[in-house]
């Protein structure tokens, strides 16, 4: 089982921009991936109405709430929100160090998945740091559970991901998908299954300030009589379970690190990916640091070399 990318650090190899609306806050927001230097990590750069900025570290440390997307900070005046497709794309292309540049207090949703900004990293390209890139490998089943709801590591020879959902709805009802992530895999199979929600809600989500972003053109919709609202229908035939699969990945990038082992959910989200991340990283004794040794090749993940390095994740947890 090969995974990484030669096991060096990345970033991109020109600042890219695009602009879109936030989901929830319905508000316009330009983003732009801007590239930079090894050990930099994935950084996030909000410019306030005042013109100051604020910066944080996508680490499962700066996470705040985790109710219906993932955010960075604790207070809406400075915090940033739904940053979980971004980081999807980031991870899975393998994208060390990069800050992202944003004028608004949320990621712009763009069609509802991570596929624009797959194509935006790809239209700039991905540059070698020559800088060896540390690992999280995970060496004992780590788990948290919530009445009905469970989430779990387990050590596993590449970076694997089982998500399952179960929904009252018959339209969506008990939906699984399971595989090896790779940048092709993640592009082909997961990268376009959009966000979802019930028409049932709308109006509920609107009175708390919520959605106000949400379209046809951005989410798929479920009717009060259990049909798809949007005319073109679903990407995926399980689009439901494929979308929780890439908010999984982009919620587990804020391991701060690439990590080595399986991933499994049942009728999880985002506070569970976040609380199941929390729980690994604060257990020293469920994974350690690795790094890849030196190759012209791709590496097999039972050949990465354990590293002394504990302030790595400290600073993550």
């Amino acid at each position: 089982m090969t995974i990484g990318l030669l096991g060096f650090q990345t970033s991109i190899a020109a600042p890219v921009t695009l602009t879109g609306i936030g989901v929830h806050s319905g508000t316009p927001v330009t983003l732009t991936f801007q590239p930079a230097d090894a050990g930099t990590g994935v950084m996030f750069s909000r410019t306030l109405a005042d013109g100051t900025c604020v910066e944080y570290r996508a680490v499962s440390s700066q996470v705040g709430p985790t109710d219906l997307c993932t955010i960075l900070g604790g207070s809406p005046a400075t915090w940033i929100a739904t940053i979980e497709h971004v980081m999807a794309a980031l991870y899975a292309l393998g994208i060390d160090n990069v800050v992202v540049e944003v004028d608004a207090g949320e990621m712009p949703i763009m069609d509802g998945s991570s596929f624009a900004f797959i194509e935006a990293i790809e239209q700039v390209g991905i540059v070698n740091l020559g800088v060896k890139r540390r690992y999280i490998r995970v060496v004992k089943p780590v788990r948290i559970d919530s009445g009905a709801s469970w989430s779990e590591f387990r050590p596993y020879e590449g970076t694997r991901f089982e998500v399952e959902i179960d929904f009252s709805t018959p339209l969506i009802g008990r939906q699984s998908w399971k595989g090896d992530l790779t940048a092709a895999t993640f592009k082909e199979e997961l990268s376009r299954a959009r966000t979802f929600g019930f028409m049932r809600d709308v109006e509920r989500l609107w009175a708390a300030g919520y959605a106000l972003g949400s379209s046809l053109e951005n989410s798929v919709v479920i009717s009060d009589d259990d049909t798809v609202v949007n005319v073109e229908g679903l990407r995926y035939k399980d689009e439901f379970v494929r979308h929780k699969t890439l908010d999984a990945v982009g919620d587990l990038a804020l391991a701060g690190a690439q990590f080595i082992g399986c991933y499994r959910s049942y009728r999880g989200g985002h506070k569970m990916n976040a609380n199941a991340l929390k729980a690994l990283l604060s257990d020293p004794t469920a994974y350690e640091i690795v790094e890849a040794p030196v190759r012209s090749h791709r590496v097999r993940a039972g050949e990465f070399v354990p590293v002394k390095a504990p302030e790595f994740v400290a600073e993550f947890a």
